[in-house]
């Protein structure tokens, strides 16, 4: 995806372990406001916290509401491609890794609004709609995940001639 560079002056690298790490934290806040009857997680950034979650909580009915608000090029409007479930969500936990400004969250606040929502990751604009999240990261920064970066050999320094 493209970063548009008059919106993001930031960058929050996460690594697999720091996901990890964080998506632990945030099972030890969800299990004293459990029990939950599963998760609905929302793609598809939702898929590796959720599956986290499910094992530290140890649940194991885990459904998806698939949602697409990013292209390659920027981000747009939230649309609802599938979700397979009755009721207001009272019960169950509703899982993403990050809010940013609220659009897929309202989105499906508005389908389940009696589910816990809980994010990894809050940004300012979107935070008032999640219930529990671990870190806050500023509305200027890019939350660049581990799916989304890829590993290459660098140089060191020394062999490269630059200071």
């Amino acid at each position: 995806m493209a970063v548009d560079p008059n919106r993001y002056t930031q960058m929050f690298s996460v690594s697999w372990e720091q996901l990890h790490k964080d998506c632990r934290t945030l099972s030890w806040r969800l299990l004293e406001l459990g029990p939950f009857k599963g998760i609905y997680c929302i793609t598809r950034g939702g898929l590796i916290p959720a599956g986290i979650l499910a094992r530290e909580l140890d649940l194991h009915m885990i459904d998806t509401v698939c949602i697409s608000s990013y292209t390659w090029q920027a981000q747009g409007q939230a649309s609802v491609l599938k979700h397979n479930f009755q009721g207001d969500g009272e019960g169950w936990l509703l899982v993403d890794d990050l809010v940013d400004t609220g659009r897929t969250a309202k989105l499906v606040r508005e389908m389940l609004p009696k589910a816990h929502f809980a994010t990894v990751y809050a940004k300012p604009e979107g935070r008032p709609l999640v219930d529990t999240f671990i870190t806050e990261v500023s509305q200027d920064t890019w939350v660049l995940f581990p799916w989304d970066a890829g590993f290459q050999f660098v140089e060191p320094i020394v062999q490269s001639g630059t200071d």
